[in-house]
């Protein structure tokens, strides 16, 4: 590990997040490699920088597995990351934040039939909202994370942008940050590829410089989100029927939890020709299946809308303003524009197959780049492009 009197040697980038030199800088630690980097270049660039790490769930509550954030050895690697850079590290208590806040609402939305999006909720209701209260009661001037998005000053104040690096862009799982915390919030490494991170953690000397990333959901053990459905809802999930999109039914199934939209296996059921879960009705207890064009979506009303663009978001709605939206993480941003009919809507110009409700609806700008995001809102129903 290199000594504290050496960092100064280390050939890393000196950042600049826009704050007077010296200016305390909370920093949100997950125990992985992006953000103790993170935390290491706001030192090395003269902030007054303190660690936080979020203990949020315990081995009681969910099965902890190998690759997963914010569990015990990785507040142990944010630690000995803190005390190699010379800077204080506090860990905070958030399990029952998390569980009330995203465990629960994890349960209950695949209860009612949709599919949540777990990590949006605890950037949304943990990480930006209840820690970065405690980031200002620590006298923070600014938040940093490792997350891979950029702030850019832009002519009416911060806007948020797509990260350099395309294959780490974590614009989807941000859309709901409000425009008052972005103005508190940094990220620096927006501009750097994942090379140049390892990198530099490797430079340092840090324990994380070769640690695997967090891959799916922190607290669902190899995928097995249904288990942990079941084990937060005993007794929850009720079996019902399979039913085609003409009215037939088909089988039976063990509950709605088990399902996803665009799913094709695993169904129980045949035809000659493949189907797959278009819908799910957990108030009747129905999974409906048909063919794959029974997928296509042509418009998709939303909730809880987050607008990070210019002027109101109701104005560009009314307008029917023209903009990129990705409808899953994976998939790139694609052509529609903002609908206002009694709530938040987006036409497709393009049907998209498996658009679920509880997944997020991100607004991206409409130029070739689609570089802006302009923020965004949960699916909260779809129609289908057949009708």
């Amino acid at each position: 590990m290199v000594a504290l009197k050496d960092i100064s040697t280390i050939d890393a980038p000196r950042i600049d997040l826009g704050l007077p030199a010296g200016a305390r800088v909370i920093v949100a630690m997950s125990g992985g490699v992006d953000s103790s980097v993170t935390a290491a270049l706001c030192k090395l660039s003269g902030y007054d920088v303190v660690g936080v790490t979020l203990q949020l769930y315990d081995h009681g509550v969910a099965i902890q597995k190998k690759g997963a954030c914010c569990a015990g050895q990785d507040i142990q690697d944010a630690r000995r990351v803190s005390e190699a850079m010379g800077f204080p590290h506090y860990v905070l208590d958030y399990e029952s934040r998390f569980t009330e806040a995203v465990m629960d609402d994890f349960a209950d939305t695949y209860l009612m039939g949709a599919t949540p999006i777990p990590c949006v909720r605890c950037n949304e209701q943990v990480k930006f909202k209840d820690l970065l209260e405690t980031a200002r009661d620590l006298g923070g001037a600014a938040m940093a994370t490792g997350h891979y998005i950029r702030r850019v000053e832009g002519p009416d104040g911060p806007e948020l942008r797509r990260a350099y690096d395309a294959g780490k862009d974590q614009s989807y799982f941000l859309f709901s940050t409000t425009k008052e915390q972005l103005d508190y919030l940094r990220f620096p490494l927006g501009d750097m590829p994942k090379d140049e991170v390892r990198r530099i953690a490797s430079e340092l000397g840090l324990v994380v410089a070769d640690k695997p990333d967090s891959q799916d959901i922190c607290f669902v053990p190899e995928g097995k989100y249904a288990s942990v459905v079941e084990r937060l809802r005993p007794g929850a999930a009720t079996p019902g029927e399979i039913v085609h999109v003409d009215g037939t039914v088909m089988g039976r199934h063990p509950g709605v939890i088990h399902y996803t939209v665009g799913q094709r296996r695993g169904l129980g059921v045949a035809t000659g020709d493949p189907l797959y879960v278009v819908r799910l009705d957990a108030e009747k207890g129905q999974v409906i299946v048909g063919p794959r064009e029974a997928l296509l979506i042509k418009r998709i009303g939303l909730k809880e809308v987050t607008w990070l663009g210019d002027g109101t978001g109701e104005e560009a709605a009314q307008s029917g303003m023209p903009l990129a939206v990705k409808v899953r993480s994976t998939r790139p941003p694609t052509p529609a524009h903002l609908v206002w009919d009694e709530g938040w809507a987006v036409e497709l110009t393009d049907p998209e197959e498996g658009v679920a409700p509880g997944q997020a609806c991100v607004f991206y700008s409409a130029d070739d780049a689609h570089d802006r995001i302009l923020g965004g809102g949960w699916i909260a129903n779809t129609q289908s492009a057949l009708t």
